[in-house]
């Protein structure tokens, strides 16, 4: 009975404890690094263009959350720079996981 509720207390620490976004893009002075997940390419090219202006370094995590998405970024990205990158945002351009079917 003890091992059944280590495992479940393991379970729950691991799902609040892993960070688990949905899309991760690294940039630094201005180019885009490393990019984990799907990105719109329209997104791709407006974020590229905003990092290369305001010579941009810092990351920026995208969470999937009941309400949309939402976006989080280092403390290394300036406000003014975040706000063009959530502006030209696509909340519609990502797809939910799975096959659900509206009724």
């Amino acid at each position: 009975m003890l091992y059944v509720v280590l495992i479940g207390a393991l379970v729950i620490f691991w799902l609040v404890a892993v960070d688990r976004p949905v899309l991760t893009v690294k940039f630094s002075n201005g180019e885009l690094g490393e990019i984990k997940g799907h990105i719109p390419p329209s997104f791709r090219h407006n974020l590229k263009d905003i990092v290369e202006r305001d010579k941009a370094t810092g990351v920026l995590k995208v969470y999937q959350t009941r309400s949309g998405m939402k976006l989080k970024f280092s403390s290394t990205v300036a406000k003014s720079c975040q706000q063009h990158i959530r502006n030209v945002f696509p909340h519609q351009g990502f797809k939910a996981k799975g096959n659900r079917k509206s009724r």
